[in-house]
């Protein structure tokens, strides 16, 4: 029976020196992890598990059969993998630091907006622009909610929707992404000045977009749903949310590779509320790091989401900024590159002062007197 291996961080460290040296920089970026469980799962359950500092990894790969232990090295590499910048149009995006993503709802139903960027140009422009001008590094443009129990959005509309908003845009000098599941949008979109693909089927709702992003050679953001169709919030049924997760970004990442989509242009999303109870989001979030060992720049969406209002006596979304905040810091401790979000001001603020802090546990470590 096929045996499935996973390398997860368990211990995080602010600088490598605190450690002695004995930690590895994770993903290129401003978090590094000194100690790991090494995984291995038979039909769903774990079948062992081991706690391992890093200089202990090679030996202990070393002595797995064959095919685990090549899968362990693969991301074992993976896990220290530094990844090049994305490049939308004149705009270059460093992936050795967190970095925001703004969202930009052009729908009369979203849960958090409440479509009020949708009928007024100039409000949504000036929400751009301050996004922009708050520090965004990309501006994420989206016309159909895909919240629970959201109701379809013909595809001529989303298209009414999003063009005049990315040509918008694309006028700013803006990085932009496009928030679709339709290729026609896709395509119209990058036409009219897209940079990046934001699928939340991860290419799984028309077949077409596989082939389309491919060609295109954009970057794509590929994000975990269990459902199809229409409702990608139906069907979710784990055994263990985040290894589960992993293993379904991994089939995807290598779906989109078979199919010609550069390595380097993947982006991967582990789908914070879509089809996830309030404990599989907290478990997801807990194991960000692990999915580093995937190779591939991360994304996560956990801004305003509902986990927020469960766990905060029912605040609506308008009221989860302290949360959204928490989130976000979870996320940038544990490497993660891009941060979708509302509250871009804030967000960009956090990031600054995680950001000094990281810088000055580089810098300011004070080492005993030997002898």
């Amino acid at each position: 029976m096929t045996e499935s291996l996973y390398i997860r961080p368990i211990a995080l460290a602010e600088s490598p020196q605190s450690e002695e040296g004995d930690a590895i920089r994770l993903a290129g970026g401003m978090t590094y992890a000194s100690r790991f469980a090494l995984i291995v799962r038979r039909a769903g359950a774990i079948v062992s598990r081991q706690r391992l500092g890093a200089p202990e990894m090679a030996e202990a790969l070393a002595g797995l059969p064959d095919d685990l232990a090549a899968e362990g090295e693969a991301q074992w590499a993976s896990l220290q993998q530094q990844h090049g910048p994305i490049v939308c149009g004149e705009r270059t995006i460093r992936l050795d630091q967190p970095q925001v993503m703004g969202i930009l709802n052009v729908t009369p139903d979203s849960f958090s907006d409440g479509g009020q960027f949708l009928d007024d140009p100039e409000i949504a422009n000036a929400h751009s622009a301050a996004m922009l001008e708050a520090g965004a590094a990309i501006i994420d443009v989206g016309g159909e909610s895909t919240r629970p129990g959201a109701a379809a959005v013909w595809e001529g509309d989303e298209l009414k929707r999003v063009i005049p908003a990315v040509e918008r845009l694309a006028a700013m000098g803006a990085a932009i992404s496009i928030d679709t599941r339709r290729p026609a949008v896709m395509e119209a979109a990058l036409a009219a000045g897209a940079h990046i693909v934001n699928d939340v089927s991860a290419l799984r709702y028309d077949p077409r977009s596989m082939e389309l992003v491919a060609r295109a050679g954009v970057p794509v953001v590929l994000m975990h749903a269990p459902g199809e169709g229409e409702d990608l919030h139906s069907g979710a049924d784990y055994s263990d949310v985040a290894l589960d997760v992993f293993d379904w970004l991994k089939a995807r990442r290598d779906a989109a590779l078979e199919a010609g989509v550069a390595r380097e242009k993947i982006v991967l999303d582990p789908g914070i509320g879509f089809g996830k109870s309030v404990a599989d989001n907290l478990a997801l979030m807990n194991a960000l790091p692990m999915f580093h060992a995937l190779g591939q720049p991360l994304l996560v969406g956990a801004s305003r989401k509902r986990m927020i209002g469960a766990l905060s006596n029912e605040a609506p979304a308008h009221e989860r900024l302290g949360g959204s905040l928490a989130l976000a810091l979870k996320a940038m401790d544990a490497g993660v590159q891009l941060l979708r979000v509302h509250d871009v001001p804030e967000t960009v603020q956090a990031i600054h002062v995680w950001r000094g802090m990281r810088d000055a546990a580089l810098t300011d470590f004070r080492q005993l007197p030997s002898g």
